[in-house]
C-alpha cells in the first residue's frame, strides 16, 4: 500500500500542487468487483482545498488515472454501516449515495478517521458520521505523510500532520513591526544570527525596565490602599443613615398601602353598583309588560277592528319581551324565572282565546254562506268570499305571531280551517256544476236522458257503439242520423252551431268562475297564513306538459297530501284539502259535454288550453296550474278518442247494394269536422293537436273512400272515387288548412285521373264496332304493315270499313250520345253537380277520339274518299242539344 501511495503522490498529485495524506482500496457493493482507490488529498496552496478523489487503474495499461474528485465540503454522511462490529462497508453521501465496500476494516477505520481530522481542521462544517464508534471519533491515529523522494521540479516532504498545526499566519500589524525592526538593523537579512543578539538584548533591557518600574510604585500603592479604607468609611455610615431612612419610608409606603386599597375597594364598589343598575334597567326596559298590554292579551275584544290592532300591539310586545336576549347569569335570577313564567302564562291564554276566536269565526262564516247558495242556485256564477277573506284578514299579524310562538295551535286552525272551508267549497261548487250541467242539457229530464243522477251530476251508463252507416242518399243519411238519436246516440251533424256556441259559453264560465275563485283562496292562504307562494320551485311540471309526448298514465290524487318540504308546498296541500271536489266535477262535466256531442271536445280542448296556458304564466306550480293541467289530460284524451271515432266509423261503413253511393257519410263529416275545427282553433295555442287530428282523418278518408269504391256495385269505382276525392279538394280549397297542402293536391291528382277513367271507359260503348274495327287497324300498323297498305288486307279493306261507317250515321250517333247521358245521369248524384263536368269532358273526348278516326282513315285509306257520316259540329250540336233536353 506504502508503494501504491508513493506512486500516485508523484503520478497523478504532485503535479495538481497536492498532497495525499489518506488512501483506502475499494470496490462498488452489489456488483462485479472492479477495485480502485479513494485518496483524501489537499492542495499546497492557500486557500486550502480538500477533495475525495477516485483513482483507477487503467484498462490499457499498469498506470493510474484520475477518475472523479469531490469536494469535502459537497459531503453530507459518512456512514460506516456499523459501530460495534467490524465491517468493511461504508456510505458517502454526495450529490448522490455511493456504496463502498473496503479492501480491510482497518483501511476504511483510517480513512474515516482521516475525513474527521480534515473536516474538524480545514471545514467546521457539520458532517454527520453515521454508526462510526465514538472511541474511534475521540482517539484518532495520526494520518501522516511518508516522505517523497524528490525527482522532479517540486518535491513534498513527509511528516506529521499536526506540524501543520502549529504554524500560525502572521497578521497585518505584526508584519510591520517586523518590517520596521529590520529596518532599523541593516544586516537584519546578511546576518540573522546578529540581528538575533541584538533582539535578545533589547528584551533583557525592556524586562529590566518594567521590574524597575513595578518596584517604583509601591509608595503610591499604599497611599491608594489609606484612600480606599476611608472611602469604606464613609460607605458605611451613609449606609447606616440609609437605614434609617429607609425604615422611614417603609411606615409611609405601609399607610399609602392601605389608602390605594382603600381607594380601590371604593372603586370596585362604584363600578359594581353602575353595572348592577345597568343590568337592572336592562331586565326592567326590556322584560316588563305594560299593564294596558297584558289587559288586552287577557280580556282583548277580538271582535272589534280596535280591540284587534290592542292585541296585536300587546302580543307583539310580549313576543318582543320573551325573545329578548338574556345576558349569562340573567336566567338563573329568580325574579327573571318568574318574569318569563308570567310571559309563557299570557301566551298560552292569549293563544287559546285566539285560536278559539278564529275557530267559531271558521264555523259561522260556513252558515253564513250556506244562507246565500239558495240565490246562485239558479245563476252560473259562485259566492263570492272576498267579504269573508277581508274580516280574516285583520288578524293576520296575529297569525303570523301564534305562528312564531305556538305552532300547534297553528297547525291546529290551518286544519280547521280547510277542514270548514272545503265542506263549503264542496257545496257550493257542486251545486255550481249542477247548475252548469242542467244549462247544457236543458232541462233536468233532459240531464238524466244524458246519465245524470243526484246532486254530484256523475255519469252513469255506458256509451253504446254507433250503428253501422249505410252508404244512401243525402235524405237517406239524415232520416238514418235521426234514428240512430232515438237509440240514445248524438251525431255531430244533428247539433246545430246555436247549441255548440252554447255548451262552449257554459264550459268558459264554468272556468273563468273557477279561475279567480281558487287565485283569491291561494292568495288570502298566503296572507292569511304567512306563507311564501313566490319561491323558486325547481323541477316542478304537470302533466300537461307532456301531452305531445304521449298520454301520462300519472293520476293526480286530491285526497292524499304531499310531504311538506316548503311553504309553497303547504299553500298547494291546503288548496287541494279545500278544492279536493274541483278535479273529479271538472272531469263528470268534461264528460257530459263529450256524451252530449263529441265535437264539443274540440271546444273544451282550446278553452282548457288557455286556460292552463294562463295558470302557468302566473305560477307554474300553482293548484290551479297543476289542476286544470291534469283536466287538460283527460280532454286531450277525449279529444283522441273523438278523432279515433271517427275513423272507426270510416272502416265500419257498409255501402248498398240498390243505390247509388255519392257523396260518403264520413267526407260529409270530415267537411263538418273541419269546419268546425277551423272556427274553434282560429288563434289557439294547441293548433299542433288539431294539425295531428287532421292527418289521421285525412289519410283515413283516402282510404276508405278507395275501400267504399273497390266495394261498389251499383256505381262505378271512378264515380265512386270522382266524386268524393271532387268534394274533398273542395272542402280543402275552401278551408286553406296550410298542413293538408299536401293532401289537397293528391284528392285533386285522383279526382282528374278517375274522372279521365270514367270518361274513357264510358266512351268505348257508343261506336263500339268502329272502336274494334280501328283497334284492329293499329294492330296490323303495329305488326309491321305498312299504313297505306292496310286496305288490302281483307278484314280491313275500303268496302269493310265503308260498311262500318254506314252502322253509325248522325242519328244512330246522337242516340247512342244520348244514351251515355242517361247513364252518366244515373251513375252521378246531385250533390256533387259534376254531370255537366263529365259529359264536357266526354264531348272532348268524343271529338278527340273523332280526329284520331279520321287520321287513320287519311293515312291507311288514301284517297278513298271514305268519310265519317257526321262531323265534329254534328257531335258539338248532339251534344248541347241532348244536355239542354234532360
Amino acid at each position: 500500500m506504502t508503494a501504491i501511495k508513493h506512486a500516485l503522490q508523484r503520478d497523478i498529485f504532485t503535479p495538481n500542487d497536492e498532497r495525499l495524506l489518506s488512501i483506502v482500496n475499494v470496490c462498488k457493493a452489489g456488483k462485479k468487483k472492479k477495485n480502485c482507490f479513494l485518496c483524501a488529498t489537499v492542495t499546497t496552496e492557500r486557500p486550502v482545498q480538500v477533495k475525495v478523489v477516485k483513482v483507477k487503474k487503467s484498462d490499457k495499461g499498469d498506470f493510474y488515472k484520475r477518475q472523479i474528485a469531490w469536494a469535502l465540503r459537497d459531503l453530507a454522511v459518512v456512514d460506516a454501516k456499523d459501530a460495534i462490529k467490524e465491517n468493511p462497508e461504508f456510505d458517502l453521501h454526495f450529490e448522490k449515495i455511493y456504496k463502498w465496500v473496503a479492501s480491510s476494516t482497518a483501511e476504511k477505520n483510517a480513512f474515516i478517521s482521516c475525513i474527521w481530522k480534515l473536516n474538524q481542521r480545514y471545514l467546521r462544517k457539520k458532517i454527520d458520521f453515521v454508526n462510526v464508534s465514538s472511541q474511534l471519533l475521540e482517539e484518532l491515529p495520526k494520518v501522516t505523510e511518508e516522505s517523497v523522494p524528490s525527482g522532479e521540479n517540486q518535491s513534498v516532504t513527509g511528516g506529521d500532520e499536526e506540524a501543520v498545526d502549529e504554524y500560525q499566519e502572521l497578521n497585518a500589524r505584526e508584519e510591520q513591526d517586523i518590517e520596521i525592526m529590520m529596518e532599523g538593523c541593516e544586516y537584519a537579512i546578511s546576518n540573522a544570527e546578529a540581528f538575533a543578539e541584538r533582539l535578545s538584548r533589547e528584551l533583557q533591557v525592556l524586562d529590566g525596565a518594567n521590574i524597575q518600574s513595578i518596584m517604583a510604585s509601591e509608595k503610591q500603592v499604599n497611599i491608594l490602599m489609606k484612600l480606599l479604607d476611608e472611602a469604606l468609611k464613609e460607605v458605611d455610615q451613609i449606609e447606616l443613615k440609609l437605614s434609617s431612612y429607609e425604615e422611614m419610608l417603609q411606615s409611609v409606603k405601609e399607610q399609602m398601602d392601605q389608602i390605594s386599597e382603600s381607594n380601590h375597594l371604593i372603586h370596585l364598589s362604584n363600578t359594581n353598583n353602575v353595572k348592577l343598575l345597568s343590568e337592572i334597567e336592562f331586565l326592567v326596559n326590556h322584560m316588563d309588560l305594560a299593564k294596558g298590554h297584558i289587559k288586552a292579551l287577557q280580556e282583548g275584544d277580538l271582535a272589534s277592528s280596535r280591540g284587534i290592532e290592542a292585541c296585536t300591539n300587546a302580543a307583539d310586545a310580549l313576543l318582543q319581551c320573551m325573545n329578548v336576549a338574556l345576558r349569562p347569569g340573567h336566567d338563573m335570577l329568580l325574579a327573571v324565572k318568574q318574569q318569563q313564567q308570567r310571559f309563557s302564562d299570557l301566551r298560552e291564554h292569549f293563544a287559546r282565546r285566539l285560536a278559539s276566536h278564529l275557530n267559531n269565526v271558521f264555523v259561522q262564516q260556513g252558515h253564513d254562506q250556506s244562507s246565500t247558495l239558495a240565490q246562485h242556485s239558479v245563476e252560473l256564477t259562485l259566492p263570492n268570499h272576498h267579504p269573508f277573506h277581508r274580516d280574516l284578514l285583520r288578524y293576520a299579524k296575529l297569525m303570523e305571531w301564534l305562528k312564531s310562538t305556538d305552532y300547534g295551535k297553528y297547525e291546529g286552525l290551518t286544519k280547521n280551517y280547510m277542514d270548514y272551508l272545503s265542506r263549503l267549497y264542496e257545496r257550493e261548487i257542486k251545486d255550481f256544476f249542477e247548475v252548469a250541467k242542467i244549462k247544457m242539457t236543458g232541462t233536468t229530464k233532459e240531464s238524466k236522458k244524458f246519465g245524470l243522477h243526484g246532486s254530484s251530476g256523475k255519469l252513469t251508463g255506458s256509451t253504446s257503439s254507433l250503428n253501422k252507416l249505410s252508404v244512401q242518399s243525402s235524405g237517406n243519411r239524415r232520416s238514418q242520423s235521426s234514428s240512430l238519436l232515438d237509440m240514445g246516440n248524438m251525431s255531430a251533424s244533428d247539433l246545430d252551431v246555436a247549441d255548440r256556441t252554447k255548451f262552449d259559453k257554459i264550459f268558459e264560465q264554468v272556468l273563468s268562475e273557477l279561475e279567480p275563485l281558487c287565485l283569491a283562496e291561494q292568495d288570502f292562504i298566503s296572507k292569511f297564513f304567512k306563507l311564501q307562494q313566490h319561491q323558486s320551485m325547481p323541477g316542478t311540471m304537470t302533466e300537461a306538459e307532456d301531452l305531445d309526448g304521449g298520454t301520462s298514465s300519472r293520476q293526480h290524487n286530491a285526497g292524499t297530501p304531499l310531504p311538506v318540504s316548503s311553504e309553497k308546498d303547504m299553500i298547494r296541500q291546503m288548496m287541494i284539502k279545500i278544492f279536493r271536489c274541483i278535479e273529479p266535477e271538472l272531469n263528470n262535466l268534461i264528460a257530459l259535454g263529450d256524451k252530449i256531442d263529441s265535437f264539443n271536445s274540440l271546444y273544451m280542448l282550446v278553452k282548457m288550453s288557455h286556460h292552463v296556458w294562463t295558470a302557468q304564466n302566473v305560477d307554474p306550480a300553482s293548484f290551479l296550474s297543476t289542476t286544470l293541467g291534469n283536466v287538460l289530460v283527460t280532454v286531450k284524451r277525449n279529444f283522441d278518442k273523438c278523432i279515433s271515432n271517427q275513423i272507426r266509423q270510416m272502416e265500419e261503413v257498409k255501402i248498398s247494394k240498390k243505390s247509388k253511393v255519392g257523396i260518403l257519410p264520413f267526407v260529409a263529416e270530415f267537411e263538418e269536422f273541419a269546419g268546425l275545427a277551423e272556427s274553434i282553433f282560429k288563434n289557439a295555442e294547441r293548433r299542433g293537436d288539431l294539425d295531428k287530428a287532421y292527418t289521421k282523418l285525412i289519410r283515413g278518408v283516402f282510404v276508405n273512400v278507395e275501400k267504399v269504391a273497390n266495394e261498389s256495385q251499383k256505381t262505378p269505382r271512378d264515380v265512386v272515387m270522382m266524386e268524393n276525392f271532387h268534394h274533398i279538394f273542395a272542402t280543402l280549397s275552401r278551408l286553406k288548412i296550410s298542413c293538408l297542402e299536401a293532401e289537397k293536391k293528391e284528392a285533386k291528382q285522383k279526382y282528374t285521373d278517375h274522372l279521365q277513367s270514367y270518361v274513357i271507359y264510358s266512351l268505348g260503348q257508343p261506336l263500339e264496332k268502329l272502336n274494334h274495327f280501328f283497334e284492329g287497324v293499329e294492330a296490323r300498323v303495329a305488326q309491321g304493315i305498312r299504313e297505306e297498305e292496310v286496305s288490302y288486307q281483307l278484314a280491313f279493306n275500303k268496302q269493310e270499313l265503308r260498311k262500318v261507317i254506314k252502322e253509325y250515321p248522325g242519328k244512330e250517333v246522337k242516340k247512342g250520345l244520348d244514351n251515355l247521358y242517361k247513364k252518366v245521369d244515373k251513375h252521378l248524384c246531385e250533390e256533387e253537380n259534376l254531370l255537366q263536368v263529365v259529359w264536357h269532358s266526354m264531348q272532348d273526348e268524343f271529338i278527340r277520339q273523332y280526329k284520331h278516326f279520321e287520321g287513320l282513315i287519311a293515312r291507311c285509306y288514301p284517297g278513298s274518299g271514305v268519310t265519317m257520316e257526321f262531323t265534329i259540329q254534328d257531335i258539338l250540336d248532339y251534344c248541347s242539344s241532348i244536355a239542354q233536353s234532360h
